[in-house]
C-alpha cells in the first residue's frame, strides 16, 4: 500500500498539516466500556434511541489509512477532537492525516482538502462538515468507490454516509434550556436573553437552535437578541459586544463555548460581570475554567474526544467487515459548579499542553 507522507503542508494558513509533538498526551489509556445512545432506526428524526455499552477494538487488524476533516482548530472543542483522533489512532495502530479548513466560511477549502487527502490512497474518511449539504457529492463519490464515510459530530444530510457518530445538537440546546428553566423557576420574573447559536448553515447550529427554542417555550425566558457567526473568538466577541451595546439591560447570554469565553471579557470591560449571567451550550477548557471560577453558570458536554475515538473505531470496524453501529452518540451531561468535582473531563477536554497533531503514521 502507498503510505501517507508524514507531514503535508498547504501554502495558505488554513490547512497547516504539520506534525507537532505534545507533552503529556498518553496513548493507549482505556476509555471504554462506555454507555452510548444508539439511534433505532439509524438517522431517525424523532430521536428514537436506546442505551448500549460500547466496547472499542483492542487493535486494528489492517494498516489502514484514514483521512479526517474538521472545520477548524480555533476553539478547544475541536482540539479535543484532534486529541481523541490522535490518541486513538496510536492505540489502534492506524495511519491518520487530519485537515482543518480554517473556519465555517471555508467550505471550498474543506472540499479541496478532502479531495487531496483521499486522492493519496486513503481507505476511508471521517468528516465533521462545515455545511450539511456542501459535501454530499463527495460522499456519494467515495461511497461508489467502496470507501466508507463516517459523519462525525456536525451532521451531513447525505443518505450515502456509512455511519454517524454525533450527539444530536437538539439535545445540547434543549439541555441548556431545561437547565436555565430550572435555575430561574423560582424567580417569577421575565428573563431577557441574548442567544448566539453559532455559524449559520451548519447542521449542528440549526439543531441546537431548535432544541433551545423548544426548550424555553411557555417560560418567562425571552430572546431579545440573536446573532449567528463563526466560532472564532474575534467574531463572537464582536457579536457579543454589539448586542451589549444595543441591550445593556439584558439578563443572560447563552451561546457557543466561544461565545461564553468572549463574553467573560466583554462583561468585565463594561462592569457587568455581576449582573449578566453566562451559559454555554457546549463545553471547552475556557468554559471549564469559567464554571470553576464562577464566571459561567453551566454548560452541557457531548464528550467530543470520546466521539472522535468512537468514529475511528467505527471506520476500522467497517473496513474490517466487523459489526458496527450505524448511528451512535455519547451521553449528554450538564456540568455546573456544584457537580464539577464529580465530572471526568478526559472525554471532553484535551490534556493540558496538547498542541495540534495532524499526522499519525504507525
Amino acid at each position: 500500500m502507498i503510505r501517507y507522507a508524514r507531514a503535508l503542508m498547504w501554502a495558505g494558513p488554513f490547512a497547516l498539516l504539520l506534525t507537532l509533538f505534545v507533552a503529556g498526551a498518553r496513548a493507549g489509556e482505556a476509555w471504554y466500556p462506555i454507555e452510548v445512545d444508539v439511534w433505532d432506526p439509524p438517522f431517525n428524526t424523532e430521536r428514537k434511541r436506546h442505551t448500549e455499552t460500547y466496547m472499542a477494538l483492542d487493535k486494528a487488524a489492517g494498516a489502514w489509512r484514514i483521512c479526517v476533516s474538521i472545520p477548524h482548530l480555533k476553539d478547544d472543542y475541536w482540539l479535543a477532537v484532534n486529541f481523541g483522533i490522535y490518541d486513538e489512532a496510536k492505540r489502534l495502530g492506524v495511519d491518520v492525516n487530519l485537515y482543518e479548513a480554517g473556519g465555517y466560511d471555508h467550505l471550498e477549502t474543506q472540499r479541496r482538502q478532502i479531495v487531496e487527502c483521499m486522492e493519496r490512497g486513503a481507505d476511508g474518511l471521517i468528516v465533521s462538515a462545515i455545511s450539511a449539504d456542501g459535501l454530499n457529492d463527495l460522499v456519494a463519490r467515495y461511497a461508489e468507490q467502496g470507501r466508507p464515510v463516517i459523519d462525525l459530530i456536525n451532521g451531513l444530510s447525505s443518505p450515502r454516509i456509512t455511519a454517524r457518530v454525533a450527539v444530536d445538537f437538539w439535545d445540547m440546546g434543549n439541555h441548556a434550556a431545561r437547565y436555565l428553566r430550572n435555575m430561574l423557576a423560582d424567580s417569577g420574573n421575565p428573563v431577557r436573553v441574548a442567544w448566539f447559536p453559532g455559524p449559520e448553515g451548519a447542521a449542528w447550529v440549526a439543531a441546537g437552535d431548535q432544541g433551545f427554542q423548544e426548550g424555553i417555550e411557555g417560560s418567562a425566558i425571552e430572546i431579545i437578541a440573536s446573532a449567528n457567526g463563526d466560532t472564532g473568538r474575534a467574531t463572537q466577541g464582536r457579536l457579543v459586544g454589539a448586542v451589549l451595546d444595543a441591550h445593556p439591560d439584558l439578563d443572560l447570554i447563552l451561546g457557543t463555548a466561544v461565545t461564553a469565553e468572549a463574553a467573560v471579557t466583554q462583561l468585565s470591560r463594561r462592569g457587568l460581570s455581576n449582573r449578566v449571567r453566562l451559559l454555554a451550550y457546549y463545553y471547552s477548557p475556557g468554559v471549564h475554567r469559567g464554571i470553576r471560577r464562577g464566571w459561567i453558570v453551566a454548560a452541557p458536554t457531548d464528550q467530543p474526544a470520546i466521539q472522535a475515538r468512537i468514529a475511528l473505531n467505527q471506520i476500522v470496524r467497517v473496513l474490517e467487515k466487523r459489526p458496527f453501529l450505524r448511528h451512535v452518540a455519547t451521553k449528554v451531561r450538564v456540568v455546573d459548579h456544584a457537580n464539577m468535582p464529580d465530572f471526568d473531563s478526559s472525554g471532553t477536554l484535551p490534556p493540558s499542553g496538547f498542541r495540534p497533531i495532524f499526522s499519525v503514521n504507525e
